[in-house]
């Protein structure tokens, strides 16, 4: 493999008490990865060595200073906190969101210096993180503002790839922030990462509707007719190739996703239950339309198998490999333009 195809990979641990060390620990076992990867581990060398004996794992580590040199056939690990943390297993508590946070926040900083070229993040625990400086539902909205720009939270496998109108937000709020603003933003967020991340010149997307059976006519809600069918006529109007509103209770049983290169989801599990339920494990979580790269498995702390041994690292796995993907197809597309 050639050294210009090798790219820096940061990572941050996600919470200690979870899955998250385990399953970066296990994947970089496999000694081909270091042909793609050079990876620098945001932590603690002392937790990371204790998880890595706890679990009987083989992994080469590596302790590195920011001005040292990088290894690169081991897991670099740098330290972002020098007290001692200890680690229990399966427990949400305030000194893991803490640490969880620091980790975060240095992989984060290293990205937008430049020290990384892309971010792949393993899972947080949405509640024990939240801090004076973390008030985020999660790492897609801390991550735009860090960064500086307009998100996307963007599911992607091979086959399949679901973006979402609103995230991270209660039901109860979803209906008031259905804008023809918010609609137009995150289409073209969707639009234009399928052109630069992923090479597909003229996209097509189609959205799902905000109602059961797209509201029946008015019948179940007005919200599909006044706000949702308008702007995407506006939309189709102005050269986006963009369908729907669908009702989504068949649209993925019928298979009507796969005439579409993405979908647009109104919420969170309208979205995220088919995509886990068809990709589940080979899914990666990335934000997209922000200036640098950044993606995350698709699953979560997994606190009820943490320390166990049991975590899969299929889609951390699929993480890194999509984060390098869409890195070098974004350096690809802006060679052809200058």
């Amino acid at each position: 493999m050639e050294q210009a195809r090798k790219i820096k990979v940061g990572i941050s641990i996600g919470d200690p008490n979870g899955i998250g060390i385990e399953v970066i620990l296990k994947t970089f076992q496999e000694k081909e990865l270091f042909d793609f990867f050079t990876p620098i581990l945001y932590g603690n060398m002392k937790l990371i060595s204790f998880q890595k004996r706890h679990l009987n794992l083989k992994t080469s580590l590596s302790p590195y200073k920011e001005v040292g040199k990088l290894s690169l056939n081991q897991v670099n690990v740098l330290d972002v906190w020098s007290n001692l943390f200890t680690t229990e297993f399966g427990k949400s508590t305030e000194e893991g969101g803490q640490h969880a946070l620091k980790s975060l926040k240095a992989a984060t900083k290293a990205l937008k210096e430049n020290k990384v070229d892309v971010l792949v993040t393993a899972p947080i625990d949405k509640h024990n993180i939240q801090s004076e400086s973390f008030k985020f539902p999660g790492h897609t909205d801390y991550l735009s503002k860090e960064l500086g720009g307009k998100s996307l939270m963007f599911m992607i496998t091979e086959g399949l790839k679901v973006g979402l109108l609103t995230d991270h937000v209660p039901v109860s709020e979803v209906a008031q922030l259905i804008t023809p603003e918010r609609i137009d933003e995150k289409v073209s967020l969707m639009t234009e990462s399928l052109k630069k991340d992923f090479g597909i010149s003229k996209p097509k997307i189609g959205v799902l509707g905000i109602n059961p059976h797209t509201g029946d006519q008015g019948i179940i809600g007005k919200e599909d007719d006044e706000v949702l069918r308008p702007t995407l006529k506006k939309l189709y109007e102005k050269g986006d190739i963009i369908l729907g509103p669908y009702a989504a209770d068949s649209f993925f049983g019928a298979q009507t996703h796969t005439q579409f290169d993405a979908i647009l989801a109104v919420y969170h599990d309208q979205g995220l239950i088919p995509f886990k339920t068809l990709s589940f494990g080979q899914g990666v979580n990335y934000t997209a339309g922000l200036s640098k790269v950044r993606t995350s498995p698709d699953h979560g702390t997994a606190f009820e198998i943490a320390g166990k041994g049991e975590a899969r690292i299929d889609s951390f796995k699929e993480a890194l490999f999509a984060a390098r993907d869409i890195y070098f197809e974004r350096r690809e597309n802006e060679n052809l333009r200058n």
